[in-house]
């Protein structure tokens, strides 16, 4: 048999290119344990893997990922290993640099050989059933990643798009590493991380109160990160099981859909991040769990007084000096049809890496790093199934920038606060770099999980977060801030927030549909300040004043609106142009005087500013639509035409109408749109990716949506079946029993089979 298999190897492998990375043995390997592994597609084309281990289900889901886009998990393995700029050229060596000061291949090498043997076994068939997809599949050529080794997936061990590290910001990096240290100084090294224009912002809430000079795209308020989660207890529904919303604000498309089942107690389904082999937000059949982002402040950055001697260079730390420890970084790059590099010697405090200066102090930031710890977590909580076990997961203490909120057939709902929070002496403000010469600010371990705000089975029967402060996670009963450390948390209430109370509190009979309904809320709750504060604007404006005649149909308008975005709400379409055109105003105003946008809102000065965004907002929708009187559906739209990960957009194109709106404005259907290059029409491209609403008891039962669709070519049936049901709110069955899969079976194959 043995034999056979060989001789089946080579013949593989003779079809394929013979500069193959892969000998006919390693084939012949990956084909017996292709033999043990069976893909079943649904009807949607969602992959159900099913082994006999837990590892032969990690070796079919990656290939499973890999046949459906294998281009955005090489994407996102480039960027976690620092290796962008091999496949995208020069401009992404800065990014590459970033990455390189927290991973070093070295360092996830030795790990993986240290790590348990359970989990080894698991990251050999992450790389063994992405090598059998690049085997089997001559045709797709990878870009840099030709082969992949275990150790590789310690660096990306957690479901964020970015993480933590890239909270660095990368002008700040490129001004310190690009030239000689020493002789550029960071303009705004003192902002925290949340502050940071990050690259890839997944879950991570916008600083409340303030707009920044970023925060604005093509003229629209960018989209606030951030993510839902919802748990009700069996008092508040029907059928006296717990309920779970598990609704991801991500950006469109970055993470898939999928059935992991294992003959070793592997049952889980929900959103995979491309490329890993968890389950990030999703659920089994006893116990869900969703992550939204956390504004616990868990990332400092330490200013280090630095000393330069014949030996190199030192830091201080309680009055001694003490080195820095310096490494060479080189950074290959694509430089067209060659490859170049661009070495770096990059310095590392105890604190952390260096990143950059400010006022002669070097900058170096400190974060947690612990990927073999936070992959075992990762992984751990999918196989839980109860409380005492998913709480044990949580004990690594590496799910560093998210919340959870949780619920499971025992009946139990849960609200974990941030699984990383450092003990510090709480008499110091983080909120700015601090004095790294001196132990006082050091972190002092971490706080336990009773530490931290965590809610368990509160009265009122539910628990919500919507990226915003803890202290609204159940309502009128919720924790007090002044009961925490002030590091505990950094941000306030949000739009999303207030709106989450609203269609939760008091209501004693949900069901899956009804919480559906109320996930799918179209009120927008940012307008319950803002109109009112037009009105008194417009109010007390003289009716001779020429603006306010030009104004006055669109403020009857808005004076008789309902608040709730929809396809066919004329008012939202002004609403929202409005209020985006009003920001922008009211920012440019508020850096001029030197306040706030909140206090120059709340003040009422200028309210003829409130009547010239109404009356700019009117003359841009009549130039693009022809009226201000437009239906929001004939503007905001979904499109996805291309499986391009930078997506392009086309007004003459087919596209669908969406009647959510942004989480700026209060809409639970978090929507980010905005125009791309020469559009009239708005765009979505984040906000809800993925919704699965869960009710637990003797059996599960489950519905969800994913944006688009299950794959990222455009010619595969399941790229854009998901689109109308998206679009409209509408959530299908997920089917997670052998009955229901048999019932709606698409294709039945192993790894390898065409």
């Amino acid at each position: 048999m043995k034999k056979l298999l060989v001789l089946f190897a080579f013949g593989f492998t003779s079809c394929s290119s013979s500069d193959s990375p892969f000998t006919a043995e390693e084939i012949a390997s990956w084909k017996e344990r292709a033999d043990r592994v069976t893909i079943i597609r649904d009807d949607w084309g969602i992959p159900h893997i099913y082994g006999k281990t837990d590892a032969d289900v990690v070796f079919g889901l990656l290939y499973a990922q890999a046949e459906d886009d294998f281009n955005r998990i090489e994407v996102n393995f480039l960027n976690s290993m620092g290796r962008l700029a091999e496949a995208e050229g020069e401009s992404e060596i800065y990014r590459d640099l970033r990455m390189r000061l927290f991973i070093d291949p070295a360092a996830l090498q030795l790990m993986y050989e240290e790590s348990p043997e359970w989990l080894k076994m698991l990251m050999n068939g992450w790389a063994d059933g992405l090598n059998y997809y690049l085997a089997s599949h001559p045709e797709v050529k990878a870009r840099v990643l030709t082969r992949f080794e275990p150790w590789m997936a310690l660096s990306f061990s957690e479901g964020s798009i970015g993480g933590d590290i890239e909270r660095v910001s990368m002008r700040d990096l490129e001004s310190f590493y690009g030239e000689k240290p020493g002789e550029a100084i960071a303009s705004h090294a003192s902002l925290k991380p949340e502050q940071m224009a990050a690259v890839n912002p997944d879950e991570l809430e916008a600083v409340s109160g303030t707009i920044s000079d970023d925060t604005f795209v093509n003229g629209f308020v960018s989209e606030p990160s951030g993510s839902n989660g919802f748990a009700i207890a069996p008092s508040n529904t029907q059928n006296g099981n717990a309920l779970l919303l598990i609704n991801p604000h991500t950006s469109f498309y970055f993470r898939a859909e999928v059935h992991m089942v294992s003959e070793e107690g592997l049952n889980a389904y929900g959103a995979v991040t491309w490329g890993q082999f968890f389950v990030y937000q999703g659920f089994n059949e006893k116990t869900g769990w969703m992550h939204t982002s956390s504004a616990a402040d868990n990332i400092d950055q330490f200013l280090e007084t630095i000393v330069e001697k014949s030996d190199g260079m030192y830091y201080l730390y309680d009055g001694v000096e003490k080195p820095l420890i310096a490494k060479k970084v080189t950074i290959l790059y694509k430089n067209g049809g060659k490859m170049s590099d661009k070495s770096f010697t990059v310095y590392r405090s105890e604190h952390g890496p260096i990143v950059s200066e400010v006022d002669g102090k070097w900058v170096a930031f400190k974060i947690m790093e612990e990927p073999l710890k936070a992959l075992q977590q990762s992984y751990l909580r999918t196989k839980a199934q109860n409380y005492d076990q998913f709480y044990a997961s949580m004990e690594f203490h590496t799910n560093s920038s998210n919340n959870t909120v949780y619920a499971d057939a025992d009946g139990n709902i849960v609200y974990f606060h941030s699984n990383f929070v450092p003990v510090r002496n709480n008499a110091i403000d983080y909120s700015l770099p601090v004095d790294g010469s001196t132990s006082e600010t050091d972190w002092k371990g971490l706080h336990g999980i009773q530490e931290s705000v965590l809610v368990k089975n509160p009265a009122n029967g539910w628990i919500q977060n919507t990226n915003n402060w803890p202290f609204s996670v159940t309502g009128a009963n919720s924790p007090k801030a002044e009961d925490f450390p002030r590091y505990m948390n950094t941000t306030g209430e949000n739009a999303r927030g207030l709106h989450a109370i609203k269609v939760l509190d008091g209501k004693m009979d949900f069901t899956i549909e009804s919480l559906r309904e109320a996930a799918y809320d179209s009120y927008l709750t940012a307008f319950d300040e803002l109109i009112p504060r037009l009105l008194r604007a417009f109010d007390n404006t003289p009716d001779s004043d020429s603006l306010k005649k030009a104004v006055s149909g669109q403020v009857a308008a808005l004076r008789s609106w309902n608040k709730r975005s929809g396809v066919e709400s004329n008012a939202t379409s002004l609403a929202i142009y409005w209020a985006e055109d009003f920001q922008s105003r009211a920012r440019a105003h508020a850096r001029d005087e030197g306040v706030t946008n909140a206090h120059f809102m709340e003040s009422g000065d200028h309210p003829e500013i409130w009547l010239e965004a109404v009356l700019s907002a009117s003359q841009k929708l009549e130039a693009d639509f022809g009226t201000w009187d437009i239906a929001w559906g004939q503007i905001n739209r979904f499109q996805r035409l291309t499986g391009d990960i930078v997506q392009p957009f086309d007004d003459s194109q087919p596209s669908i109408p969406v009647g959510f709106a942004s989480s700026t404005w209060g809409s639970l259907a978090a929507y980010g749109q905005r125009t791309f290059n020469d559009t009239k029409k708005l765009y979505g491209t984040r906000g809800n990716s993925f919704v699965a609403i869960v009710e637990f008891g003797d059996s599960l039962r489950a519905i969800a949506v994913t944006a688009g669709g299950q794959n990222g070519n455009p010619e595969n049936r399941h790229f854009n079946d998901q689109a109308e049901l998206y679009a409209t709110g509408k959530l299908r069955p997920v089917y997670f029993y052998d009955t229901d899969i048999s019932k709606h079976t698409e294709r039945t194959y192993h790894p390898g089979e065409k």
